[in-house]
C-alpha cells in the first residue's frame, strides 16, 4: 500500500474533513511564501518557518524541518517551489518515522495482555472522557469485551458523564460515589475485569492539574493498587491532549510526562482548529507515540494515528 496509502476511502474522508482548517491555514501561508518565486530560497524558507510555527508545529520541530529542507536545497542546488509540498511531506515523515515503535495496531489485533489495562490521564476539557468512550466503542466493535473504571471521583459530573458515554458505547462501567478513593475504584475495576474475563479495562483518572508532587502521588497510588491484581498493570498510560489549545498542549504534556510514565498520547479536537501541526511537534519533541487522533464529536470520530497518512493529508493541496 506504500507510505501514503489509506486503509479505506471513508477513513481518508474523515481525516481530510478533520484536518481541513489546519490544511487551509498552512496552504494559504505556503501559497504566500512561494508566490512569484521559481525556486526555494532564503525568503521562501523564512516564510515556510513562519507558516509552520503559526500552525503550532513548535519552534524546535520547525527548525529541524527547515534544516532538513536547507540540506536538500544545498545538495540539489536548485529546487522548484512546486516541489515544496512534496519535500515537506518527505522530510516531516522522515522526522516522525523514528517515533513509530509504540504505534498502536488495529483494534481487532491480538492484545498484548488480557485483560489489557489502560490508564487515561489529562486535564478536564481535553476530551478525555469522550476519547475513553471512543476507544471502548472501537474495541467493542472489534469483538472485545470492555470495562470502564470511573476513577475520576473529584467531580460528580465526571462520573455521570462517563456513565452516559459507557451507555452509548454499550460497555460496562465500575463506579463509586463522588469523593471516593480513586485507587479503590481502579482496584475494583481491574478485579472485576479479571473475574468477568474482560479483554480491555480503561481507567479514567482525575482531570485537574495538581502540582507535580500531588499528581505523581495519586497516579502512583492508582498504579500500585492495580498491580496487586495484575502485576504489570497498567499496560499503557494514555495522555489525552486538546489539539485546539496549541502550545498549551505542549505544557500539559510536559507536566504529565514529568508526573507519570506516559506511554502514548491521544490528541483531540483537531476538526475544530487550525493548529493541527501540534501533532507533529508533540510527537517529535516528547518521543512518545501519538496513538490516536480525535476528528469530531461522534463516537466513531477517532482514528489510530498514522503519521504517513496525516502528513500526506496535511501537505497535499490539490482540490478533490
Amino acid at each position: 500500500m506504500g507510505w501514503f496509502g489509506f486503509g479505506s476511502k471513508e477513513k481518508k474522508e474523515i481525516l481530510d474533513r478533520g484536518l481541513e482548517k489546519t490544511k487551509e491555514n498552512v496552504f494559504s501561508k505556503l501559497s504566500r511564501a512561494v508566490i512569484g518565486k521559481t525556486k526555494v530560497d532564503e525568503e521562501v524558507l523564512d516564510k515556510l518557518e513562519e507558516a509552520l510555527v503559526s500552525s503550532d508545529v513548535g519552534v524546535t520541530t520547525t527548525l529541524k524541518i527547515i534544516e532538513r529542507i536547507e540540506a536538500r536545497v544545498a545538495k540539489d542546488k536548485y529546487l522548484n517551489t512546486s516541489e515544496l509540498n512534496i519535500i515537506l511531506r518527505e522530510e516531516i515523515v522522515s522526522l516522525l518515522e523514528s517515533n513509530l515503535s509504540g504505534a498502536e495496531s488495529a483494534f481487532d489485533s491480538p492484545l498484548p495482555a488480557s485483560p489489557y489495562v489502560i490508564m487515561v490521564v489529562g486535564v478536564n476539557g481535553s476530551g478525555k472522557t469522550t476519547t475513553i468512550a471512543k476507544i471502548a466503542y472501537q474495541y467493542k466493535m472489534a469483538g472485545k469485551k470492555v470495562l470502564l473504571g470511573a476513577a475520576d471521583t473529584f467531580r460528580a459530573a465526571a462520573i455521570d458523564q462517563l456513565q452516559i458515554w459507557a451507555d452509548r458505547a454499550g460497555v460496562q462501567i465500575i463506579k463509586q460515589q463522588m469523593g471516593s478513593d480513586p485507587a479503590s475504584v481502579a482496584f475494583d475495576s481491574v478485579k472485576s475485569a479479571v473475574a468477568g474475563s474482560y479483554d480491555v479495562v480503561i481507567i479514567d483518572t482525575a482531570g485537574r492539574l495538581h502540582n507535580k508532587v500531588n499528581l505523581m502521588a495519586e497516579l502512583s497510588k492508582i498504579k500500585r493498587v492495580m498491580e496487586k491484581v495484575i502485576p504489570d498493570a497498567p499496560h499503557d498510560v494514555l495522555l489525552v491532549l486538546d489539539g485546539s489549545t496549541g502550545q498549551n498542549a505542549f505544557e500539559q504534556a510536559k507536566q504529565f510526562t514529568a508526573a507519570t510514565d506516559v506511554t502514548a498520547m491521544a490528541i483531540t479536537k483537531l476538526d475544530g482548529t487550525a493548529k493541527g501541526g501540534v501533532v507533529i511537534g508533540i510527537s517529535d519533541q516528547f518521543r512518545i507515540p501519538v496513538r490516536y487522533i480525535g476528528l469530531g464529536e461522534k463516537i466513531t470520530d477517532l482514528q489510530i494515528f498514522n503519521p504517513f497518512e496525516f502528513v500526506d493529508t496535511l501537505f497535499t493541496f490539490e482540490k478533490n
